[in-house]
C-alpha cells in the first residue's frame, strides 16, 4: 500500500488543559531549572574537592550529569510548545529525541548497577575494595554502560523510523515516546515489540538482577553486624542508593512494562511527567540530604565559590582525574 510520507509530527502535549497553559509552563519552568542547578551543583562539588573523588561519588557525578541530560532531552520542547504554541517537530528531531531518551534510560539501569556493584565492594570486601575499585575499573564501567545505552536502543529507534504512519501524524504525547509512536504506525510493531521483548529480558533483566543479587549479599552482611548502631551505620551508606532504585525502578515499571494501549496514553503521559521531571529533581536531594559528607562539601561549595568559576575548575580537575592513574 502506498503511504503518504511524514515528515513532521504534532505534539498534542497537555491539549486537555488549554486553561493551564502558562501554568503548566511555570511549574515545568522552576522543576528544569532546579533539576539542572541541583545536578550541576553535585557534578561542581564532586569535581572541585579531592576528598570526594571516590568510586561511589565518581559513579555519582556521571548519574547527574546523565540526569541534566534527561531533562534537557524533553523538557525544553515542552516549554516552546506550552509558551509558544510550537507543537510541530520534524521527523529526524523526533527520531533523534527518542533515540537519546531510550538511551538515557538504559544508561541509567547500567549506572545503577555499577552503584550498587560499588556499595556491595565496599560493604562486603572492604579490605580489597581499593583495588577491586581502582580507577581503571571504573572508568570502564561508565563506559560500557554508556555505550551499551546508546548501542542497545538503536534497532528500536531504527524500525520505528521506518514505519509508516498512515493514520495520524498527532502524537498523544509531549514528546516523542516511543509507545505513543508505536500506536501511531500503521505497517504493524510485532518486530519492534519482539525486540523489545527481547531486550527487556536481557539488557534490562540483567541489571535488575545483578543489583538484587548485590544488596541480598549487603543485606546478608549488615544482619551479621553485632551491633544496632554499626548495623545502621553500615546500611546508611547505601540508602541513598536504594532509594533512587525504587524510584526509578518503580517508575520505569509503571511506563513501560504495562500493557499499551490508545485509551492509556493520557496515564501514560501523567507517568512520564515523573518519570522525566521528578527522578532528575529527586536524585541530587536524596544524596545530598542522605549523605552527610557530601551535605557538608556541597554548603561550602555553594558559600565560598561562584558558579562559572567552580564550574571551569570542575571541568578541569575531571579531566586531570580521567587522565590520572
Amino acid at each position: 500500500m502506498n503511504h503518504t510520507e511524514v515528515t513532521k509530527f504534532i505534539i498534542l502535549g497537555f491539549f486537555e488543559f488549554p486553561e493551564l497553559q502558562l501554568l503548566l509552563f511555570l511549574v515545568f519552568l522552576i522543576i528544569y531549572l532546579m533539576s539542572l542547578i541541583g545536578n550541576l551543583l553535585i557534578i561542581i562539588t564532586v569535581c572541585s574537592n579531592s576528598h570526594l573523588h571516590s568510586p561511589m561519588f565518581f559513579f555519582l557525578s556521571n548519574l547527574s550529569f546523565l540526569e541534566i541530560c534527561y531533562v534537557t532531552i524533553t523538557v525544553p520542547k515542552l516549554l516552546a510548545m506550552l509558551i509558544a504554541q510550537n507543537k510541530t517537530i520534524s521527523f529526524m528531531q523526533c527520531m533523534m529525541q527518542m533515540y537519546l531518551f531510550l538511551a538515557c534510560t538504559d544508561i541509567e539501569f547500567y549506572l545503577l548497577t555499577a552503584m550498587a556493584y560499588d556499595r556491595y565492594v565496599a560493604i562486603c570486601k572492604p579490605l580489597y575494595y581499593t583495588i577491586i575499585m581502582n580507577k581503571k575499573i571504573c572508568i570502564s564501567l561508565v563506559i560500557v554502560s554508556w555505550m551499551t545505552g546508546f548501542l542497545g536502543v538503536a534497532p528500536h529507534v531504527t524500525l520505528i523510523s521506518q514505519s509508516s504512519f498512515c493514520n495520524s501524524n498527532e502524537i498523544n504525547h509531549f514528546f516523542c515516546d516511543i509507545t505513543a509512536m508505536m500506536t501511531l504506525s500503521c505497517s504493524g510493531t510485532s518486530v519492534v515489540q519482539t525486540i523489545t521483548l527481547i531486550e527487556g529480558s536481557i539488557l534490562a533483566c540483567t541489571p535488575f538482577t545483578l543489583t538484587i543479587i548485590s544488596y541480598v549479599y549487603i543485606i546478608s552482611a549488615v544482619l551479621k553486624l553485632h551491633s544496632a548502631k554499626s548495623r545502621q551505620k553500615t546500611f546508611s551508606t547505601c540508602f541513598s542508593h536504594l532509594t533512587v532504585v525504587l524510584l526509578f525502578y518503580g517508575t520505569s515499571v509503571a511506563v513501560y512494562l504495562r500493557p499499551q494501549s490508545t485509551d492509556s496514553m493520557d496515564l501514560n503521559k501523567l507517568l512520564n511527567v515523573v518519570y522525566i521531571t521528578a527522578i532528575p529533581l529527586f536524585n541530587p536531594l536524596i544524596y545530598s540530604l542522605r549523605n552527610k559528607e557530601l551535605k557538608e562539601t556541597l554548603w561550602k561549595t555553594i558559600r565560598k565559590t561562584s558558579f562559572l568559576p567552580e564550574l571551569m575548575k570542575c571541568c578541569k580537575q575531571h579531566l586531570q582525574y580521567f587522565n590520572s592513574k
